[in-house]
């Protein structure tokens, strides 16, 4: 059962301390919960749940959502999560309670539900609602901070009061779209196809215990030579520098290997039904029958390429994503679509499948019309996004898009031309300040949750912090610039 959380955001003053004293206006965490429209969040996160009176009640999005931003924000697991929260009045003050209390808010275990409760749309709508308003607040100058209520409402109702006229058919054009990609490796160990076939094994051996394990004594186990097979991968496993031939040699074995093991599994599959699998070893299985299929295809045509690669077999939606860096041709994880506006970081497009992002320009383009109810001026992008079809576009648009013109150079260098590519570039680099920013402060360079729609979650959380902590960047600026008497609302423009 869910019941609504319509509550007014007390003030820091009103949150009750056994021990005495009060709660400081000034604190992160308190400046943190007056930038989230938690009435909004709270009207989509009920959506997910009956309206039966029946079960116990469920907890409220403030504390959920609060959690989930909290252990990114910090890099917390679920368990030290709960234990800082118990610890600290601020951060249950975040999370809506209305007193300290000594007892733990939630259980470590529910954390996996607010992540697959949540999911990454409502993440998502939430990070729009926070840039749009944001966006608001730059614009008009005003800090509406010091209010009760989030200001993030008040802006969003003003945005979404445009009429479908508007955002249909937009007459002006403003702002600058910045555009890239990236991928947000998955926490797994670098893959090859001997130790894949050797795990596979592994879980094959498993799974014929249990399906022998009620006819032991009656029935003659099958004779599956694991020790052999696990001599035969260490051989060539320790090797420091074995050759392809023996390398082939040992893949070779290892698919015999999990082949009669399968064959085996299909035997006793006549005795015992699959249902006395745990669930985790049915997927293993189906998971292990798709790899044995692609690693003997490649085999077989003496190839390393197949359509929908598996990489890991605990996470068989990873897929090597080709990105070309010097540091890592091949990366591991989810593709990541993201477009800059104004400094603030939105999601156009996650993929578990590479894609060509230079696909996504046009619906980026359509999306920021949706969002702001304009055209943006000029879309900063790299090479891969001025195809034929995306120039055409912004030509029929009324947008410039960055970078030199198709075709042949010109032999005389236009000065001025020259000088706005290098600008544009320079503008550009700050969607890489922010992939930098997202994967060495927040957590995008490994994503550890196991779960495709969890780890979508997490990344759409991530680019939530950033945004929250732009804005709370902006924040502490105004104030200094009421305590100084200067302007300082232009440089976080700009920034």
């Amino acid at each position: 059962m869910y019941a609504n959380h319509q509550d007014q955001q007390i003030l820091p003053g009103d949150f009750f301390l056994p021990f005495g004293g009060r709660l400081s206006e000034n604190n992160r965490w308190v400046q943190l919960s007056y930038l989230i429209p938690w009435r909004r969040v709270e009207q989509e996160y009920s959506k997910h749940f009956s309206k039966d009176v029946r079960g116990g009640r469920a907890v409220s999005v403030r504390m959920a959502l609060g959690a989930l931003i909290i252990q990114e924000r910090e890099g917390f697991s679920d368990r030290h999560l709960v234990q800082h929260i118990t610890e600290n009045p601020y951060l249950q003050y975040f999370i809506g309670l209305p007193a300290y209390q000594e007892e733990p808010p939630f259980d470590p275990s529910l954390l996996t539900h607010f992540r697959k409760r949540l999911g990454p749309d409502v993440i998502n709508q939430v990070n729009e609602w926070i840039v749009q308003a944001g966006l608001k607040d730059e614009q008009n100058g005003d800090d509406d901070q010091n209010n009760n209520e989030p200001p993030r409402e008040s802006g969003q109702s003003e945005v979404n009061s445009q009429s479908k006229a508007e955002v249909q058919e937009p007459q002006t054009h403003q702002g600058k779209l910045i555009l890239n990609a990236t991928c947000t490796p998955a926490d797994i160990a670098y893959p090859t196809d001997l130790s894949l076939l050797n795990r596979a094994r592994e879980k094959l051996e498993d799974i014929i215990d249990t399906l022998h394990a009620p006819h032991k004594g009656e029935v003659k186990k099958p004779r599956d030579r694991r020790r052999q097979a696990r001599r035969d991968y260490l051989r060539t496993a320790k090797n420091r520098k074995p050759s392809r031939a023996e390398i082939r040699k040992s893949v070779g074995r290892q698919l015999r290997y999990v082949a009669r093991n399968l064959k085996f599994i299909e035997q006793l599959v006549h005795c015992t039904p699959l249902m006395a699998l745990s669930r985790r070893q049915y997927r293993d299985l189906l998971v292990i029958g798709e790899l044995y299929r692609q690693q003997r295809e490649m085999y077989q045509s003496r190839s390393h390429r197949v359509d929908d690669r598996i990489v890991s077999i605990a996470q068989p939606d990873v897929r090597p994503i080709v990105r070309g860096k010097a540091k890592a041709n091949v990366e591991f994880g989810a593709k990541v679509s993201i477009s800059v506006v104004e400094g603030y970081t939105l999601m156009e497009r996650t993929s578990w499948d590479s894609f060509n992002e230079g696909s996504t320009l046009i619906e980026s383009v359509e999306r920021y019309v949706e969002r702001f109810g304009y055209y943006p001026e000029t879309i900063l992008a790299d090479k891969i996004y001025r195809t034929r079809e995306n120039l055409q576009y912004c030509k029929d648009h009324g947008i410039r898009m960055s970078g030199p013109k198709l075709g042949r150079p010109p032999k005389q260098v236009d000065r001025e031309q020259k000088k706005m590519e290098q600008q544009d570039m320079g503008e550009r680099n700050a969607v890489e300040g922010k992939f930098g920013e997202g994967k060495r402060i927040y957590g995008l360079g490994l994503i550890r949750t196991r779960v495709r729609q969890t780890s979508e979650t997490v990344i759409a959380i991530q680019l939530l912090i950033m945004n929250l902590e732009k804005r709370l960047r902006l924040l502490f600026l105004l104030i200094l610039g009421e305590l100084f008497g200067t302007d300082f609302g232009t440089t976080v423009v700009i920034a």
